[in-house]
């Protein structure tokens, strides 16, 4: 039958192995199944590993309780993996530091039951762990051992029980004692135990026989007075009680020392017997001394046993403890217990001054009453503990951290609880600090991958919005909660709201729309984040503005949505925000927002982290902006230097098709035109400049708007081409070759056009007959640009209804793929194919076959140049 049932799932991530683990060690802690937590860890780790990592998809983790053990199921989205046959031989895994098949090793080796069950869509492996074959109600067993090995008593082991009341006095005393001590019932009841106490101490304290009356559980050694005069040493094991009327009493539990197996709680640290040490040997671990089981592998689970321990050892309430950071100025919540761990975790306070300071970090100290003196611990502010005890965790006399307990009556403690407390710190203080700094070594080393790995794709982009999304992707859900990017244009200017990110997508649109309705924070050019509690105020407000007028209106006309949304929004910046500068060239261009849900707050590596992201985001925005600006103008010069709307020319179909080589480029050093000279008259010109790139676009332009002045002035084909190769040759250094073909088109009356056309060394331009046959329209003439006195002459071509002329650039001529190219020749092969086609479908045509000729992107300037004469319509019948 199932008891409990627990369930979470986890991302394809590799931190999710780590989650998964702590997920089942809690559950089943929770549980009180502390015997089987250690194997069910190991084997959900693996599991989880081959879901998230190697399968790479989500992990389901379910933990089912019944009444024999417990059931783990892990199950992935990667239904088709190989999973190890079984023969009648058994299981055959294969080596087992083989990467595959040894999370199941491992159940087959741990597991009481296991097995793999699939669906359409998961797989899930599931292991079965047995409850240990126990009485029911113990806490801890040892192992069977030889005779030789068990402790030495009496034949007969007598146990004194005595009862002492709330004043001190003996109320009790049974036949055991009587035996041990010689004292008969009616000598002894009445008297204070603390007059038959003669040894009073236990070791390594100084606390007496009184004190430790007044304690909840007490166990160690002293001696007892007999009715002869000796003092017999004993030892002890107290417990505090109440009767049914509510007295307080103590029972002591006494038996003579060489017989303290019998009483002697095995777990315990601090009474370890002098025997028990010399056996452990000089290596014995310090935390293990204090906690009396191993040290845990990783630094949390340290400092949660830790203060879980002290908690118990001076009955407290509650324990927390603190470590310092690297600078000693503040110290950061890192474990507790008995408080909301989850509102303190990481919180900050300052150890020296400030306001909240922790005035006592550097040395023992006891507050008996914390209503009297407010805000000396502000991490109990609010909590209801009234006293408490804290000390400092020091190393080499430097201050690493501070371990306090707490109680919610007031005058608990006292200087006694104290040095028992410092005892137990000194005791694990090293042992702490060596697992900080093994943690710390982890976290800056995953620190710099994770700062490599971002300047990579920042330095991957210079695209403004591209560059805000990796910001914020890259801190959310790593450094943060939830993100947000302000950006400035100007030192004029208000910081603009321009990207935010939440880590459950459900809370973007609230929590954007909440950040539009208050004011930016300041700017502020100086390093290092700060507290912003702008979103908190904010939507706190609006979450109770919510509430009342929901009241208000009452059930029937209750609005649909509710305050849900707005308590969801102020859940979701309820915890601590902080602003980043984002600086870049000594100027403020925006603020990196980071915040965490409801009463978290950010560990201070991570601020660091965030800190140095910040710089390198900033440069990387910026260079975005800049590359952005210089492209807006480069597109706009590059604009200009193309023609303006195509003329309609009547009578003609007219297409042009421009491509310029290389990123960025609209212009390069290939180009054409189409423009009225005057009533019935049009000039047309394509031509290539040598070269490509911003120099070839400034020839382009030049000779664009040359021939147009120069045409409508009057001039002929001849005359303008002349006096623009004179203008290239007039630019010295940076004029450049240019081929040219230039026309001037006249539409007639009965359907046809004339054409007459100048090629200086350009392409020659392609006559399609209605035939099919195709010829070249004009002869070839050198080149412009090189030569200061050249002749040129026009030639004069007819189209006829259904002819169609084609000009190109080399761009389209010179296609090549490895050692082919298109050509002359295959061009013309192009062209025959397009007879009776519109303008329009012999452009395309053509782009596409060069398009079609390499696998390769072209890599010149290609423009192509089409006109026909379409056939006039057939009359009606």
């Amino acid at each position: 039958m199932i008891t409990a049932r627990a369930a979470a799932t986890f991302e394809p991530v590799g931190r999710s192995v780590a989650a998964a683990r702590t997920f089942v060690r809690d559950t089943l802690q929770g549980w009180g199944l502390t015997d089987i937590v250690d194997d069910a860890v190991v084997l959900t780790s693996e599991l989880v590993t081959n879901a998230v990592v190697h399968a790479g998809t989500t992990a389901d983790v379910v933990c089912i309780r019944a009444d024999t053990g417990v059931r783990v199921e892990v199950a992935d989205r990667y239904p088709e993996r190989e999973v190890p046959l079984q023969s009648n031989g058994g299981h055959h895994f294969g080596h087992p530091d083989r990467e595959g098949g040894r999370g199941l090793l491992l159940c087959a080796a741990l597991a009481a039951r296991w097995g793999v069950e699939y669906t359409a869509t998961h797989k899930q492996v599931w292991f079965q762990l047995d409850f240990p074959d126990r009485p029911a109600g113990t806490r801890a067993a040892g192992p069977a051992l030889p005779s030789s090995a068990l402790p030495i008593a009496d034949s007969r082991v007598r146990v004194g029980v005595v009862q002492v009341d709330s004043g001190g006095l003996i109320s009790a005393w049974n036949d055991d004692a009587q035996e041990l001590f010689g004292y008969q019932p009616e000598q002894i009841i009445g008297k204070p135990l603390t007059d038959l106490a003669a040894w009073p101490h236990t070791p390594g304290t100084g606390t007496g026989v009184a004190e430790a009356l007044l304690l909840s559980r007490w166990e160690g050694s002293y001696g007892i007075r007999g009715a002869d005069g000796r003092v017999s040493p004993v030892y002890a094991s107290h417990l505090r009680i109440r009767d049914a009327e509510g007295e307080p009493s103590t029972v002591c539990l006494l038996v003579r020392d060489r017989e303290r197996a019998v009483l002697q709680s095995p777990m315990r640290g601090a009474n370890v017997d002098t025997a028990e040490t010399a056996e452990r040997g000089p290596a014995a671990d310090a935390f293990e001394v204090f906690i009396g089981s191993p040290a845990p592998d990783d630094l949390d689970g340290l400092l949660q046993r830790t203060v879980e321990r002290a908690r118990d050892m001076l009955d407290g309430d509650a324990a927390y403890l603190l470590l310092a950071t690297d600078d000693e100025t503040e110290l950061e919540v890192r474990a507790s217990t008995g408080l909301p761990s989850a509102r303190q975790r990481f919180a900050r306070v300052p150890v020296e001054a400030g306001t909240g300071r922790y005035g006592s970090a550097r040395m023992p100290a006891v507050h008996e009453d914390l209503s009297a003196v407010p805000g000396a611990v502000p991490l109990l502010v609010n909590t209801g503990m009234r006293s408490v005890v804290t000390v400092p965790l020091k190393v080499e006399g430097r201050l690493t951290g501070s371990l306090g307990v707490a109680a919610e009556s007031p005058a608990r403690y006292s200087n006694e609880e104290a040095l028992r407390l410092q005892f137990a710190a000194d005791r694990i203080a090293l042992a702490v600090e060596r697992a900080r700094l093994t943690e710390l070594e982890r976290l800056r080393r995953g620190s710099l991958s994770f700062l490599v790995e971002a300047s990579d794709l920042l330095a991957g982009t210079l695209d403004r919005d591209q560059t805000l999304a990796l910001m914020a992707q890259m801190t959310v859900p790593t450094l943060a909660s939830w993100c947000a990017v302000y950006t400035v244009a100007d030192q004029a200017s208000e910081p603009e709201l321009s990207y935010v990110l939440h880590e459950d997508e459900d809370r973007i649109d609230g929590l954007k729309a909440l950040l539009m309705k208050i004011d930016p924070p300041e700017q502020v050019p100086t390093g290092g984040a700060r507290s912003w509690s702008g979103p908190y105020d904010a939507a706190h407000a609006a979450a109770l503005r919510t509430s009342l007028r929901s009241l208000s209106l009452g059930d029937s006309a209750r609005p649909s949505s509710g305050p849900g949304a707005s308590l969801a929004t102020a859940s979701a910046v309820g915890g601590e925000t902080v602003v980043l500068p984002l600086v870049a060239r000594n100027r403020v261009i925006g603020m990196l927002i980071l915040g965490k849900p409801t009463d978290e707050h950010f560990r201070q590596e991570n601020l660091e982290l965030a800190e140095d992201l910040s710089r390198r985001a900033a440069l990387a925005l910026d260079n975005a902006r800049l590359y952005s600006e210089r492209t807006a103008i480069s597109q706009s010069l590059q604009r200009s230097l193309l023609p303006p709307e195509q003329p309609e020319v009547p009578g003609v179909e007219v297409e042009v098709i421009y491509r310029a080589a290389g990123e960025g480029n609209e212009v390069g050093g290939d180009f054409y035109d189409l423009f009225p000279i005057r009533d019935g008259a049009y000039g047309f010109a394509i031509g290539d400049v040598c070269g490509t790139g911003p120099e070839a676009a400034a020839v382009t332009g030049l000779a664009r708007h040359a021939l147009r002045l120069l045409a409508r002035e009057g001039f002929g084909g001849p005359a303008v081409l002349e006096r623009l190769n004179a203008a290239i040759l007039d630019e010295g250094a940076r004029s450049r070759f240019l081929t040219l073909l230039y026309g001037e088109l006249w539409p007639q009356h009965d359907g046809s056009a004339v054409l007459k056309v100048v090629c200086a060394g350009h392409p020659l331009p392609l006559r399609l007959r209605q035939d099919g046959s195709v010829e070249a329209a004009a002869e070839p003439q050198p080149l412009l640009g090189v030569m200061e006195d050249l002749e040129l002459y026009e030639q004069t071509v007819t189209l006829d209804p259904g002819d169609v002329l084609l000009c190109v650039t080399d761009g389209v001529t010179e296609r090549r793929e490895g050692t082919r190219m298109l050509g002359d020749d295959g061009l013309i092969d192009v062209l025959t194919t397009c007879t009776g086609l519109t303008a329009g479908a012999v452009a395309a045509r053509v782009l596409r076959a060069v398009e079609r000729f390499a696998a390769e992107p072209p890599s010149d300037d290609m423009a192509i140049l089409a006109m026909r004469v379409p056939e006039p319509e057939p009359a009606d019948a």
